[in-house]
């Protein structure tokens, strides 16, 4: 008999190949989707510019003609009930509205302006007068950021202990009377002392009132003897407690023990 002689099967040529080649096939379908997708991005980058604003004006122009139809108006196309408007038509003259607040910052500013001059025409007036009349130990003026500040020594208006003005300040009292007299501020009145108890015979008890009634003294002058307005008027007493200068020498508490008339910087309302 013929002995069969076994021969190995031989698979089908190019099987092998063809299975190691299919992962091309999903790496082209990749590029080309990426290749797709940036073209895509390439052209909506290139927006027309022009047209842009075409169509944005457009909208805008539709927007703002149209009434809300919502409120019974003839709507952004224009084919609602156009003899049942409830909304204004805004395609009509805008009314101008008054600028009240831009008005009356300009007057506010006018009138800061009108009054730093008066200031301004006050310190120069009264830097004068007593250049003239030889004070400048007992009266200091001052340009500071609250306004005109006068200090008046305590030399000058009382005598030791006591809120009664002397003879001799009438005069100076009244030049500022008739200065504050043109003027359209606050002037506020303080009083202040040293820091040494009250050792002399008076009726005050401690600086607190002797400072509240000195303030007052000049404050009564103004009003009583000048009849400036009241309304113009402020003043309170302090004590030690705003010293000027250091108590611990007698110079300093000279300084201390003063009045000041500070004609505010501030518009009255």
């Amino acid at each position: 008999m013929r002995q069969r002689t076994s021969r190995p099967r031989r698979g089908k040529r190019g099987e092998g190949e063809n299975g190691r080649d299919r992962w091309l096939i999903t790496y082209a379908d990749l590029i080309t989707l990426l290749l797709i997708f940036f073209v895509m991005m390439f052209a909506m980058s290139r927006l027309d510019t022009q047209k842009y604003k075409e169509i944005t004006q457009s909208l805008q122009l539709t927007f703002k003609s149209g009434d809300s139809i919502l409120d019974q108006g003839s709507g952004i196309t224009g084919s609602a009930d156009k003899n049942n408007h409830k909304n204004p038509d805004t395609a009509a003259k805008p009314q101008q509205q008054p600028q009240r607040g831009a008005d009356q910052l300009s007057d506010r500013e006018l009138a800061f302006r009108q009054q730093e001059k008066e200031l301004q025409n006050l310190l120069q007036v009264i830097s004068s007068y007593v250049k003239d009349n030889k004070l400048e130990d007992q009266i200091f003026v001052a340009d500071q950021p609250q306004g005109i500040s006068i200090t008046l020594s305590d030399k000058f208006l009382f005598d030791v202990g006591k809120a009664d003005l002397k003879s001799g300040s009438v005069p100076v009292m009244d030049k500022l009377a008739s200065l504050f007299k043109e003027l359209h501020t606050t002037i506020s009145i303080e009083g202040h002392t040293d820091n040494l108890p009250i050792v002399y015979a008076s009726k005050y008890q401690d600086n607190w009132e002797l400072s509240g009634a000195r303030a007052l003294s000049v404050l009564r002058y103004f009003l009583d003897e000048k009849h400036l307005s009241a309304e113009d008027f402020q003043y309170a007493g302090y004590g030690d407690t705003r010293p000027a200068a250091d108590n611990a020498t007698e110079a300093g508490r000279q300084k201390n023990r003063r009045v000041e008339i500070i004609v505010l910087r501030q518009l009255k309302e």
